[in-house]
């Protein structure tokens, strides 16, 4: 053996004691192995450690050839860079994409949103211009009511419509039973009064007190000379009275010909 190969021998001989020194203090004190253990452990691993020291720096082709290795530099690894690359180029294309879709799903909310107010600005304004229009009628309509016929507008519907006012009630063409009721005993009727409601198909109590609101507002626009009596007389009230077979305070005048 050569003084090199000696010298190896030797190294690999201390690397290992000192290997079983520092392995058994740690598996006696540190790992809490038992004596025996602790040696056999101690012993084996700095056999071990000579063995391999001894091969890599053994002369030869294993010992040259692990010098070799030992003394050239690992070469970088180019597969890393590209794996790492690729990494981040999918981390950055998901990104990409997710924030697409974010700002797709925001201009999606903001277009139905527009749309929304679109489509209540548009209602709002026809309801605006259909209450105009409805307005716009209705003072027109009144506006004509006010502007139609003459005189006053008994039946109360905007319209003057002279001797059209309200509805014509029934009349007879003779009082019953050829005998007619005193219709002067009523406040506000004169003979003259008597003789045009007999015209007009009027002969007795219960006829006038019969009578509607459209009926008298066509009564009092039909009393040429005396229009507006029947409902400022009350004539309605009076002929209930007396229809029923009462008396009023006139009645008993009229019966006491103080009155004609």
């Amino acid at each position: 053996m050569s003084e090199n190969g000696w010298n190896e021998y030797k190294t690999a001989l201390i690397v290992g004691g000192i290997i079983f020194v520092v392995a058994f203090a740690m598996l006696l004190g540190i790992g809490d192995y038992g004596f025996i253990a602790a040696l056999f452990l101690s012993l084996l691993l700095g056999l071990l450690s000579a063995i391999v020291y001894h091969l890599a720096f053994m002369p030869g082709a294993m010992g040259g050839a692990a010098r070799v290795q030992a003394s050239t530099p690992a070469p970088s690894v180019p597969a890393s860079a590209p794996a790492a690359t690729s990494d981040a180029d999918d981390a950055a294309a998901r990104k990409k994409a997710e924030d697409k879709a974010a700002a797709d799903e925001a201009n999606r909310k903001a277009a139905e949103e527009k749309a929304s107010a679109d489509a209540a600005a548009a209602k709002a304004k026809a309801d605006a211009e259909a209450a105009a229009k409805k307005a716009a009628d209705d003072q027109a309509a009144a506006e004509a009511k006010s502007s139609t016929g003459q005189g006053e507008d008994y039946d109360g519907d905007g319209i003057r419509e002279g001797v059209n006012e309200g509805t014509r009630p029934g009349g007879l063409d003779a009082p019953r039973n050829g005998t007619a009721d005193d219709l002067k005993q009523i406040k506000g009727v004169g003979p003259k009064l008597e003789a045009l409601l007999n015209r007009l198909g009027f002969w007795h109590f219960d006829q006038v007190a019969g009578w509607s609101a459209d009926e008298v507002a066509w009564v009092d626009a039909n009393l040429e000379g005396f229009k507006g009596r029947v409902s400022r007389d009350k004539w309605v009230e009076q002929a209930g009275v007396l229809a029923s077979g009462g008396e009023t305070d006139f009645s008993k005048r009229v019966e006491g010909g103080d009155v004609y």
